[in-house]
């Protein structure tokens, strides 16, 4: 299963999802049944890394940081991941619009009925990281 987590920038919410889930993975011994990327629906922050807010919640949690630079989603990455998890509604919404009509099935919102905030924004990674561990158990089973 290949599973792709998406934000608007790819240096807060889907960074820590792919590190979350990488964590997660290696604990269980799933490399063989999941890999993860993650990237953002904008160019805005292409080529930078994770948001020291996004580091500093995972390092405080124990997760271990690896290397991740921004990028943009592209019509490559329909067709290779299993799942799109798109962390809002605009997210989600974007993705469906960009995607080939046949790939359209593999984009949901990433929490069932509840958006993940853009702690850019709200400066919460703290409720970010609860959303995603919480949501994690979903798709990582």
């Amino acid at each position: 299963m290949r599973i792709l987590f998406v934000c608007l920038g790819n240096i807060c919410r889907s960074p820590m999802a792919e590190m979350l889930a990488r964590d997660i993975i290696a604990k269980n011994s799933w490399e063989e049944k999941y890999q993860v990327d993650s990237c953002a629906i904008s160019s805005y922050e292409v080529g930078n890394p994770p948001h020291m807010g996004t580091v500093s919640i995972l390092k405080e949690k124990k997760i271990p940081l690896v290397f991740h630079e921004a990028r943009q989603m592209t019509l490559e990455d329909y067709e290779k991941y299993d799942l799109i998890l798109g962390m809002d509604n605009k997210n989600v919404t974007k993705l469906k619009k960009d995607a080939p009509e046949k790939y359209r099935q593999k984009v949901h919102l990433f929490l069932e009925n509840q958006e993940v905030p853009d702690p850019y924004y709200t400066g919460n990674f703290l409720e970010t990281y609860t959303l995603l561990s919480k949501g994690m158990k979903k798709w990582l089973v």
